[in-house]
């Protein structure tokens, strides 16, 4: 699409063509090209058969899982209860994700709307972020069929899951009625449109809700296995305060890593508001992501000094703990602060995607690495690698497809 944009082809952006007639629904979903373009320019793309590889290798592989159950393609065990599934899909992807309350919360209960020409794209990050998380979950409970009955039919609301998987489901509503507006434009349904946008606060106060509550029940959960998470990662009076005040910043450098993606390999889909207003837009983003990681170091150092734990920085997992402290928190919080404060633009995408690694090694740490670290490390199985990166090839096609189609990236066109 890139090379055609160079030739002047022009993708649908508008409500009609010019000559007045209004775009069908198949024209837009090929982008207002004709078919053989549409085709040709896909099979250009090289990263589409790279995803096409993918899933011709990891699609039969959850196949594989769902007829011959878990533990053909991971190492669960009674040590081991979760594997990359729920490490990595649901501990990882959920604070990735909260993007969408953290933008929505600033441009429609602030009013900040200087903020507008990003807010769709951190909401569709966590809408997505969201949902792939839940399909990882999907993949590691099995039957999802039966989703209905721990939620609906067996309630258990002593239990922390319970409470999450109520949570995550509730606010995975939310966020399609409020990425919803996109679509009902893109699809011409007006009414639709402006029924949602009369409840946008509304949505957006149930989003802040939701969100506080469930990124903290994701620590609260390590709260059922005390001594098996090692006692640098694991806090009992912080570890759900670890966990929500560590999204704050992984949702915005989340929004400036993609935004950054965005602009160096979709410029074709974003219009000149989206692009004059993302620099001034990412260093206000990497402000409050410095303070982020400001806090959430100093809370660490608190959880270590309140529990005593100090005796543990001087071994080999102490070592460890430093390297995620000072590579994951310490090195972006300086290079956002720097950027932020001189205004360098790529210094702040530096320390964005640092601190997204950051946010990863974190949360591996806590949920896989340093898990049961006085018995055995548990080595992923390669199915279940094979899965992991298959779903989230799944996640990443599906952004782009949305991307490149809805309102997100650039304004739509009456």
């Amino acid at each position: 699409m890139k090379k055609l944009a160079t030739y002047g082809v022009k993708p649908h952006d508008s409500a009609s063509k010019e000559d007045g007639n209004s775009w069908s629904l198949m024209e837009k979903l090929f982008l207002g090209l004709p078919l053989d373009q549409y085709i040709g320019q896909a099979f250009r793309n090289k990263f589409n058969w790279i995803l096409g590889i993918i899933f011709a290798i990891g699609i039969p592989v959850i196949i594989y899982r769902f007829f011959f159950s878990l533990g053909a393609v991971t190492h669960a065990n009674y040590d081991y209860p979760w594997g990359l599934f729920l490490g990595f899909g649901l501990f990882c992807m959920v604070p990735l994700s909260a993007s969408g309350f953290m933008l929505g919360t600033t441009v429609e209960i602030f009013g900040r709307h200087d903020f507008e020409p990003i807010e769709r794209l951190a909401l569709l990050n966590g809408l997505l972020g969201y949902f792939f998380a839940v399909v990882y979950l999907l993949v590691d409970l099995g039957q999802p069929w039966r989703l209905s009955y721990p939620m609906v039919y067996s309630f258990g609301p002593a239990a922390v899951l319970f409470l999450v998987g109520w949570h995550v489901a509730t606010y995975l509503s939310v966020q399609v009625m409020e990425v919803s507006t996109a679509f009902f434009e893109w699809i011409g349904f007006q009414r639709g449109y402006d029924f949602i946008r009369k409840g946008a606060i509304g949505l957006t106060v149930s989003g802040i809700i939701l969100s506080t509550l469930h990124q903290g029940a994701l620590g609260a959960l390590f709260l059922y296995a005390p001594g098996k998470v090692h006692p640098l990662w694991y806090s009992a009076p912080f570890q759900w305060l670890h966990f929500f005040i560590s999204s704050v910043p992984a949702g915005l450098c989340m929004v400036i890593s993609v935004s950054t993606i965005v602009i160096y390999t979709m410029k074709w889909r974003c219009d000149d508001r989206f692009i004059d207003n993302l620099d001034r837009i990412t260093i206000s983003l990497a402000k409050g992501a410095a303070l982020g990681l400001v806090t959430y170091l100093i809370m660490k150092i608190i959880a270590v000094a309140h529990d005593n734990e100090w005796a543990y920085i001087v071994t080999s997992w102490g070592v460890w703990w430093l390297f995620e402290m000072i590579v994951g928190v310490i090195v972006p919080m300086i290079l956002l602060a720097y950027g932020a404060h001189n205004k360098l633009v790529g210094i702040c995408r530096i320390g964005a995607f640092i601190t997204v690694f950051g946010i990863l090694l974190n949360r591996l740490n806590t949920a896989l690495i340093c898990f049961n670290w006085k018995l055995y490390q548990e080595m992923p199985h390669k199915l279940e690698i094979i899965i992991s990166i298959t779903i989230f090839a799944l996640y990443i096609a599906t952004y782009r497809f949305i991307l490149a189609r809805l309102p997100i990236l650039y304004k739509y066109k009456k």
